[in-house]
Order: structure tokens, then sequence, then C-alpha cells
């Protein structure tokens, strides 16, 4: 974002045209005559900020709709396409890109497959492949970005390095927000992907609405994302929510309940194995339902620590393993009604495969708003690049 910087406005100019940017977000297309009511602001003031504002570039008129009778008063709009973001989720198996406008609003997406053992070059290719198929979908170029965000598996420092990942070996230790600094001509961010999946049930998905969020990422590795008064949480070194890393937890290994099973067929590759068994438990049988029964008693455990100590208002059941949200939600809740003082809300994912690129657009969303559109975001409002189409 540091290359749209610049046109420094008067400290009263900057709140007003902050004012009228968050009022037409949140509400627009509006006349001068709404938003002078939304912002508090005269008419004439407000006429003289949006003349403003759109000289800059970052507000527009919107012409009449098709058929309009009379002189309809004039609407304005902000105008969310004059930058653009970019979310990545990097898996094991599939990395995905999403291109939004600034308002968060997707406009491409494509998808990459990879496998945890690839070379580190190969992997951070596909990652440059997919979003260039994002730009060339949309029709954009790679310095049209402002920001680029990424969410992927491991624990992730708050500098953005890898500091540990059981499902990409080649990951530890690895500078990636300087790895996709080197790619993008924009700012960058990484963050944990559950906590990026955790963010987007809790702006778009099952959790919507709620300020206090467990998101447990189930499937072949287990994870967590925290959401506490509305924000994600980080924890003071990033490594809030690696209760997986806890043996007493249980969790490191109770997938092994699932991809053990008996009813597993002989040669099924272990990405495949779970599958089989949540099935088969869909279908009644025995020894399925016991594998899950497994599963779950060990889900439970650091499931329940995490409720007991955060209170939250709502546990989202998310990652590849809700897919079978009908097998498992029952005995979660179950067991958790046991352990719990007060038994939140237990839901599944409503994202599915697309909450962390999501969360990862959400993340990129919330962070141009801190640093541009706030008032203590500077002495200076950004100038959007000159739109040029």
């Amino acid at each position: 974002m540091a290359n749209v910087r610049g046109g420094d406005l008067s400290r009263l100019r900057q709140l007003n045209a902050l004012a009228a940017i968050r009022a037409l977000r949140e509400a627009g297309p509006l006349t001068l005559t709404a938003l002078a009511e939304r912002t508090g602001l005269s008419r004439p003031s407000t006429k003289e900020v949006v003349d403003e504002l759109t000289g800059l570039g970052w507000v527009e008129e919107v012409p009449p709709s098709p058929g309009t009778m009379g002189r309809p008063a004039r609407r304005y709009r902000f105008r969310a396409d004059c930058g653009h973001l970019v979310g990545v989720d990097i898996g094991g198996h599939n990395i995905r890109a999403a291109l939004s406008d600034l308002d968060g609003e997707v406009l491409a997406e494509t998808r990459q497959p990879v496998r945890p053992d690839d070379p580190l070059e190969e992997r951070l290719a596909a990652i440059e492949r997919a979003v260039s198929g994002c730009l060339a979908l949309s029709g954009r170029a790679a310095s049209d970005l402002w920001l680029v965000a990424a969410g992927t598996t491991g624990v992730v420092s708050p500098e953005g390095r890898v500091q540990f990942s059981a499902a990409i070996p080649a990951w530890r230790g690895l500078d990636l927000a300087g790895e996709l600094a080197r790619m993008f001509p924009c700012e960058v961010l990484v963050e944990n992907d559950s906590r990026l999946a955790a963010l987007a049930e809790a702006r778009r998905g099952a959790a919507r609405g709620a300020r206090d969020v467990v998101f447990l990422h189930v499937g072949r590795r287990m994870g967590t994302g925290l959401i506490i008064d509305g924000k994600v949480h980080r924890g003071f070194g990033a490594a809030a929510g690696e209760i997986v890393m806890l043996p007493e937890a249980r969790w490191y290994d109770a997938p092994d309940h699932l991809n053990t099973c008996a009813v597993v067929p002989p040669g099924t590759p272990e990405e495949d194995a779970a599958g089989y068994t949540l099935a088969a438990a869909r279908d009644g049988d025995p020894a399925a339902l016991a594998a899950v029964g497994r599963y779950v008693d060990d889900l439970a455990v650091g499931t329940a620590a995490m409720v007991l100590l955060l209170d939250p208002q709502v546990v989202v059941l998310g990652g590849g393993f809700s897919r079978s949200a009908d097998v498992l939600l029952g005995p979660l809740r179950e067991r958790l009604e046991r352990a719990c003082v007060r038994m939140p809300e237990v839901r599944a994912s409503a994202l599915g495969d697309e909450c962390v690129v999501t969360g990862a657009i959400d993340y990129a969303v919330d962070h141009l708003d801190r640093h541009l559109f706030t008032p203590d975001a500077g002495p200076s409002l950004p100038l959007p690049q000159p739109a040029g189409r």
C-alpha cells in the first residue's frame, strides 16, 4: 500500500473524508442528502467532501438506472474497484487463491494441486501460478494489488516465518512473508490458516455475528483458531490455540482412530482412509461407529479445555472432516455437555473448503481498514492508483 499514499489533507478534512467513505462503504450508493444525514455534515460540506474524494479517485457518481424518469438525484459510491486484494490458502494438497476488491467482494478464484512432499521451489511456484491465474481471470495486473494475505498450515511467527509445520516439512523455518514479498509488488501478510478460517466463519459463515468463537480444524491434521471479542486472537508470540502440541490433549494422533479402522480397504492412501470410516459410520457400521467414538473422545478433550477456558458463544467444526458433521456433531455435543459448565452452540462450518481463502480476504480488508480508513490511520488520506481503464 505504500505506493498509493499521498495527498496530505488537513485533519478536519481527513476526518470528514473518512466519515464519508465509511458511510458509502456501509450503505452506498447514497445521494448527497442521505450521505449528509449519515455523516452529520451539512449538505454543502458533504458536497465539498464528495467532490474532493471524486477527484482523488475514491468516489464516483453512479449512473441512473435504465428507464429512470425525470432528473434523479445524483448518487455516489465508494470505488472499491480502485484497488485489489488477494487471499491465499496454502494447504498440504491444494493452494487456493482469490482476488477481491477493497470491500472483500471476490472477483476470481483459482486452485493449484500440490503434494506435501513437493520441493520448496515448486510449492512457491504454485502459489505464484494461483495468484497469476486470478489476475488473468479478472483482467488485472500484479501492479493492481494492494495487499496479499496468505494462510498457511503450521505455527507462524508475528513476522511471517513458519516455525513448525507437520503437514509441509519443507516449510519449517521458512521466511514465508519474505518469499511472498519477493513475488508480489505490494504489502504481504502471513497468518495461520485455522485463524483465518475462524475469522471467515465469524464474518460470513456458521458463527456470523458471534464475538467469541472456537474454530476446530479437524481433518488429516488438527488445529484451532480463536476469535475473542470479534478479533483474531494470536497471543503474545502468535502461538495461541496450538493445543495439538500438548500430548495430554490427545489431538495429534486422534485421526489414527479413523485411518486404521477395519472398514478401510487395504492399500487405501492415508489421505482417503478417514473418509471410508466416516461413510461407514453414517451407514451404521459397528466398527466404524466405535472408531468415530474414539476419535470424538480425543477431540472432546482439547475442545472442552478451550471451552472451559474461553467460554465461547459458538464452536465451529471445520476442516476436511466437517463434511461428515452429521456423524461427528452429535457425539461431540454429548461429550462436551458432560464436561462444560456452560454449553456453547456447536455448529458445522458453512464455508467448507473456502473458509481459509475467504478468511484471508477478510483479514486483508481488516488490515486495510485499520491503516487507511480509521481516524487514527495517519496524517494523510491515501490516493488510489488512477483507474487507467
